[in-house]
């Protein structure tokens, strides 16, 4: 049997494997093995359950994950090129390692799960590949209810829009989107040196751990369409923006119990819920 301490470093398995990252792929490589540590003690108890990584590409990250005691661990990769790798490291670490070449974007990670039967609590921890961040973590939001938590690491700029307060320039649909559902914090950010090839901007880590109910009520269609009429014109008062919606604006910010002279980033999640009822009540 492999033994974990006998595999190769990461630099060896990139050259060996012809690894080298692509820009179409969003590949920014992580090897520091301490910063890969740290992101898998970020993501908290391991050891009960189904660890699910997007985008491990030659493993730094889910050796971290399987050294930090992980039960199991569904590596989801795209790139073929990245297989053999991951096999490598399923082969030192037996019937810890599941691996799927397919694209995040056109699966369910726990539905993958479940069919291959590994067990709950299911969790996601990644260094999520920049050009896809965003839309991935929307489709898991819609389906938070099946995680236990999400610990995932964006570029800066999203990260600070995910955890953004009302009145602040970041502050918009995402971190709504987030919050609404999730209790959210930026964990800790890392330089674009700790990445092969470096990234021209800097990366920060965010765990979300889902609420148990939503923050308010609301439907979360509704939501969506009520943040994306207020934030299209964000510079406007409620009273004109929400006019996209077909309904009378000011009457339907009256029955939120919001100010029709508002703007979209001064109010709070709730606030944005209420709105999205009094658009379900007509």
């Amino acid at each position: 049997m492999p033994d974990p301490a006998t595999l190769p470093p990461l630099r060896e398995v990139i050259a060996r494997h012809g690894l080298g990252a692509r820009h179409r792929l969003g590949q920014h490589f992580l090897l520091d093995l301490n910063l890969t540590a740290k992101i898998a003690r970020a993501a908290g108890d391991l050891s009960r359950g189904t660890t699910i990584e997007i985008g491990p590409g030659p493993g730094g990250l889910t050796r971290a994950l399987l050294d930090a005691g992980a039960q199991h661990v569904l590596a989801v990769e795209l790139d073929p090129r990245c297989l053999p790798a991951l096999a490598e490291i399923g082969a030192a670490y037996p019937d810890r390692l599941t691996v799927i070449e397919g694209d995040a974007l056109k699966l369910d990670p726990a539905a993958e799960a479940e069919a291959r039967h590994l067990p709950a609590p299911r969790r996601i921890v990644a260094n999520l590949p920049y050009n896809v961040a965003t839309p991935l973590l929307l489709g898991w939001l819609a389906r938070i209810e099946r995680y236990e938590s999400l610990t995932l690491m964006f570029q800066k700029e999203v990260a600070e829009r995910l955890a953004a307060l009302p009145r602040t320039k970041s502050y918009g649909r995402l971190a709504i989107a987030a919050q609404w559902r999730c209790h959210v914090e930026r964990m800790f950010t890392l330089p674009p040196r700790a990445f092969v090839p470096p990234p021209k901007v800097e990366s920060t880590v965010v765990r979300l751990v889902p609420r148990p109910a939503p923050l308010a009520p609301a439907d979360p269609a509704i939501l969506e369409r009520v943040t994306a009429a207020a934030f299209g014109q964000r510079r406007k008062m409620l009273r004109q923006s929400l006019r996209s919606l077909g309904l009378d604006a000011e009457a339907l910010c009256r029955a939120a119990g919001v100010a029709p002279t508002a703007r979209a980033e001064e109010l709070s999640v709730e606030q944005f819920a209420a709105l999205a009822r009094a658009v379900e009540r007509g």
